[in-house]
C-alpha cells in the first residue's frame, strides 16, 4: 500500500516478495527435515530469490506512481535478532525467522534506493495514527474502503497508520 503525503492511499497492490517455485518459509517449514547446512543453502537460495522478486517489484512500483517514493515502513524485528542458523532453527526463533528474514531483505534493498526505512510496532501504531490524526481519523483510516472497495482490512489500516506515524 502506498500513500502520498497526506496520506491518501495512491497504490494498493500485492507484490510476490520470493519468485515461483522457491519455498517462502525455509525455517519455518522445510529446516524440520535439513541439516544446518542445508538449511543454511536452502535460506541464501530463498534470500537471493527474496533480492530479486522484490527488487522487481519495487522497479515496478516507482515506474507506476507519480511521485517519488521516499520511504517505506516496515513492522519492527528486535534489534539482537539472532543470525545463526543453527540457532534460528529452535524455538523461540524458528516461528519469527522467515518474517524477520523478509523485513531485513526489504529494508536492505529499499535503503539501497535511498528510501528511508521506518519501523514500527504494529500493536501501537494504529492508536499512534488515531492520535495524531484527531478528527480526521477515521476519514483517513477508513476512508479509502469507501474508494478503493474492498479489500480493506486491519491490516491495510495498520500499513496506511505506519505512514502516518513516520512522519
Amino acid at each position: 500500500m502506498t500513500a502520498s503525503a497526506d496520506h491518501e492511499v495512491v497504490d494498493r497492490r500485492r507484490i510476490e516478495l520470493v519468485e515461483p517455485g522457491i519455498t517462502p518459509a525455509p525455517m519455518h517449514y522445510d529446516s524440520a527435515t535439513l541439516d544446518v547446512a542445508a538449511t543454511a543453502a536452502l535460506v541464501e537460495q530463498v534470500c537471493a530469490s527474496i533480492r530479486r522478486a522484490t527488487s522487481n517489484a519495487f522497479d515496478e512500483l516507482e515506474t507506476a506512481l507519480p511521485e517519488p517514493i521516499a520511504s517505506i515502513s516496515l513492522r519492527t524485528w528486535p534489534a539482537d535478532f539472532p543470525t545463526d542458523i543453527a540457532v534460528l532453527r529452535r524455538a523461540p526463533y524458528e516461528s519469527r525467522a522467515d518474517a524477520v528474514m523478509y523485513r531485513q531483505i526489504l529494508a536492505e534493498l529499499a535503503e539501497a534506493r535511498g528510501w528511508t526505512v521506518h519501523r514500527y510496532d504494529a500493536k501501537a501504531t494504529l492508536a499512534a495514527a488515531v492520535s495524531r490524526l484527531g478528527d480526521r481519523a477515521d476519514e483517513v483510516l477508513q476512508g479509502p474502503r469507501a474508494r478503493l472497495g474492498p479489500p480493506w482490512t486491519k491490516d491495510h489500516r495498520v500499513a496506511l497508520a505506519a505512514t502516518i506515524t513516520a512522519d
